[in-house]
């Protein structure tokens, strides 16, 4: 069962598009056969989403604590942006949430400039009576600005963090290394870097453990890597940033076996398609377009391409609207899109 806490500012969306992707039966949970349940439950007098605690039956879980471009949502220098009337439509940068109860650990993928928020949500999910931040460690993906910059806030500054585990890899850990400032927080051990090799897992926990795998996407300062989380029962892929999937089937690697070897795949979704940015010509952007990842999948099973979930949207993306046409035809083709609060568990039922 895919279960959404819905935060304040989280919308709700109508009825019918839930409907649509509820035509889907998918990414299951904590049951053991997700077939046998729909995603959600829909009160037939509101039409909206009623999602039980699964908390204290879920060993395991994944959260997703934001689903936007690395600035967010709306972006600074947007003042049309109808985000800024209405909180509802507010959203941080892209970052997920591993929670293990069975030891108490927590662990954050990506450290975003939103980090002070997505820790508080993840506070309310699973609250630990340890030193702040209570974190057993931070995956880092690369060293662009929305998926590390968060890491200042473990910084003497502000927290005052005493040895928090940031996983990363080599080159990514020479730049925190050698630049200020953030090698100050590796100085006063606010951080202990824990370099990681492409391909090979790090255990965090029993029956639990992630593994970095290279991606080509701009390597202005590091590595970039997308991570397989591996759970008890279940597994995701996190891949928020990846120039094309072409560069990478050139590699020997495509994005359609990665998906037949999890049940979940958190995938690139930066533009839903060229010609969103205005006054630009998109033809030079990097990240795949969601219409073109659409389209290359479409020959998956209905089951395969239900493991998608998109996620990492820029401000100028339409499918950020709850209700725009975009993400009806995402769903109505069998996708999904990431929200925020939305929770998965990764050790099936206890």
């Amino acid at each position: 069962m895919v279960v959404v806490r819905e935060w304040p500012h989280v919308p709700r969306a109508p009825l019918a598009l839930w409907m649509l992707g509820a035509l889907v039966l998918a990414l299951g949970g904590c049951e053991r056969d997700p077939q046998s349940q729909s995603q959600s439950q829909l009160s037939p007098s509101s039409g909206e989403r009623d999602f039980p605690e699964t908390a204290a039956r879920c060993d395991v879980e994944l959260i997703v604590l934001g689903n936007a471009q690395d600035g967010g949502a709306p972006q600074m220098g947007n003042p049309d942006d109808p985000a800024w009337g209405d909180p509802s439509l507010r959203r941080l940068a892209t970052s997920l949430g591993v929670v293990d109860r069975r030891s108490g650990r927590r662990f954050m993928f990506e450290a975003t400039p939103d980090m002070r928020e997505q820790l508080q949500r993840l506070d309310e999910f699973a609250p630990v009576d340890a030193a702040r931040p209570g974190l057993d460690g931070i995956f880092l993906t690369h060293a662009h600005i929305g998926h590390y910059a968060g890491l200042m806030f473990l910084g003497h500054e502000s927290l005052g963090a005493r040895g928090v585990a940031v996983y990363a890899m080599p080159r990514m850990a020479q730049y925190l290394t050698g630049n200020g400032p953030w090698s100050q927080l590796v100085k006063y051990e606010n951080i202990v870097l824990q370099p990681m090799v492409s391909g090979e897992p790090v255990s965090i926990g029993e029956d639990l453990a992630v593994t970095a795998l290279l991606v080509p996407h701009r390597q202005e300062f590091s590595e970039v890597v997308g991570y397989r989380i591996a759970g008890p029962a279940r597994s995701a892929f996190f891949l928020p940033d990846i120039d094309s999937w072409a560069e990478w089937d050139a590699q020997g690697v495509r994005i359609e076996d990665i998906i037949a070897g999890v049940d979940l795949a958190f995938i690139d979704a930066t533009f839903y398609a060229d010609g969103e940015v205005a006054g630009r010509d998109m033809s030079g952007f990097p990240h795949p377009r969601i219409v073109d990842t659409m389209q290359r999948l479409a020959v998956l099973p209905a089951a395969e391409r239900a493991k998608v979930r998109f996620i990492h949207l820029n401000h100028t993306n339409p499918v950020r609207f709850p209700q725009s046409k975009e993400r009806a035809a995402i769903l109505a083709a069998g996708y999904f899109v990431a929200d925020e609060g939305e929770r998965h568990c990764l050790s099936g039922r206890d």
